[in-house]
């Protein structure tokens, strides 16, 4: 039996899509083994986001080669698909693929090997109409799976890369989408995230159907408890949305809403299409329909330009809207985005001071939000044991709170009524109600 390693980075679409190809080579006959094992064939799945994701992308292709200089490495994803002729560099790539093409790659390879030559099938990812269909039998776990329902980006802020990596937006077949999580509820799973590029801007290429339209659908499905959204552009929340979500028991109470900045000069020159009056706007009338709902976000700091001012807009903002967690990026310039030229990059030391500052708001938000819960009984999702020595498990709220409580591993994913009890770092811990 052959063996095939995955390597895989970047975001969840990235996981997604290595599963799906584990699936296209088990079905083959192929072995999966782990990456840092002997294999026949080696598949990096990369991501381009920042040039660090480029440098560990490298990294990985060298070492598959030493790991077994006879093995086929296939070089697949978003770093091939911007610059391929960086990865045709690379002596030791015998299959090139970028971010079209994955439900073809096992014949690639078989085909790469009996060849014995490179393969490159690399094209113009802006003349892509179509989505592929990729889909996922084999899920591991048996609590949350995750369901591409869409591809491409058509936003172009100009930090980011990835509408020239992914190629404008595809929506997925519904059918399609309908069908996978059937299979998925029929295997016991009890949450979907559902996931893409662009999530928001499902079906403005197809017409007549829209992301609402895929929750209301999956919330018909028997089997399946809870449906959550991936990261969201806020634009897509009205109160035409809300109106229809909150019909929806299923639908958890989190939203990730993609903020980036917290002052209007920035968001502008990053090309975002929000004001901060229209993210608050809507942050509000999210609450208004869902008074628990837990609200995340992604943040940059030392964005071209940004200055001492701009930075304090952006604290002062984050800590307003009190979300329930923030992720916090420094800003790496990305070339080939428009702005890696923009004028006034900020220095590593001031990008560093900046992060640290809200890193730690952020922390004393979330425990600000978590302890609101402290003394309610709320429902958890339990996903894995957290220490089997003390008997704790560990899951998620439907505000995605991370919950710690005593219990074994017969409760992976099952929903149980906890009552929780106090704060501890970034979870809360309690007590199973019986």
């Amino acid at each position: 039996m052959n063996k095939v390693a995955f390597y895989t980075l970047g975001c969840k679409v990235n996981q997604f899509e290595t599963q799906a190809m584990v699936d296209l080579f088990k079905k083959k006959g192929y072995e999966v083994v782990d990456s840092d094992e002997k294999a026949d064939v080696y598949i990096i799945n990369t991501c381009t986001v920042t040039n660090m994701s480029d440098r560990k992308s490298r990294q990985f292709i060298r070492r598959a080669k030493r790991l077994n200089k006879d093995s086929i490495v296939g070089v697949v994803g978003c770093y091939p698909q911007v610059a391929p002729e960086k990865v045709l560099e690379i002596e030791d790539v015998d299959l090139i693929i970028g971010t079209q093409d994955k439900s073809r790659i096992v014949e690639l390879c078989e085909e790469a090997k009996e060849k014995n030559e490179r393969i490159n099938t690399v094209e113009d990812i802006m003349q892509i109409k179509e989505y592929e269909e990729l889909s996922i039998e084999d899920v591991k776990g048996k609590t949350r799976a995750f369901i591409k329902i869409q591809e491409g980006c058509n936003q172009y802020c100009s930090y980011c890369i990835i509408p020239y990596a992914r190629g404008p937006i595809r929506s997925r077949k519904l059918e399609n989408v309908i069908k996978e999580v059937k299979k998925l509820a029929d295997k016991g799973f009890k949450e979907i995230v559902l996931t893409g590029i662009h999530v928001a801007s499902y079906g403005k290429d197809i017409g007549n159907v829209s992301l609402i339209d895929v929750i209301e659908k999956i919330h018909e499905i028997e089997g399946i408890e809870r449906i959550r959204l991936s990261s969201l552009e806020p634009t897509i929340v009205t109160e035409e949305f809300m109106k229809r979500i909150v019909k929806l028991p299923k639908l958890c109470n989190h939203f990730h809403l993609s903020l980036q900045s917290g002052s209007n000069s920035v968001l502008k020159r990053m090309n975002r299409k929000y004001t901060t009056e229209q993210y608050k706007d809507i942050v509000n009338l999210i609450r208004k329909y869902m008074p628990d709902v837990g609200i995340t976000t992604d943040i940059i700091v030392g964005f071209p330009g940004e200055t001492d001012k701009e930075f304090q807009e952006t604290y002062d903002f984050v800590k307003e809207i009190g979300f329930s967690r923030i992720h916090v990026f420094k800003y790496s310039p990305r070339k080939g985005t428009p702005a890696a030229k923009f004028k006034g990059q900020i220095s590593g030391e001031v990008k560093s001071e900046r992060s640290k500052r809200l890193i730690e708001l952020g922390r004393r938000l979330t425990k600000e939000f978590n302890e609101r819960f402290v003394g309610r009984i709320t429902d958890v999702l339990f996903e894995e044991q957290v220490n089997s020595k003390e008997g704790t498990i560990g899951g998620y709220t439907t505000n995605y709170i991370n919950v710690i409580a005593k219990g074994d591993v017969k409760l992976e994913g099952k929903i149980l009524p906890v009552k929780i009890e106090k704060v501890q770092k970034g979870s809360l811990l309690g007590k199973i109600q019986k």
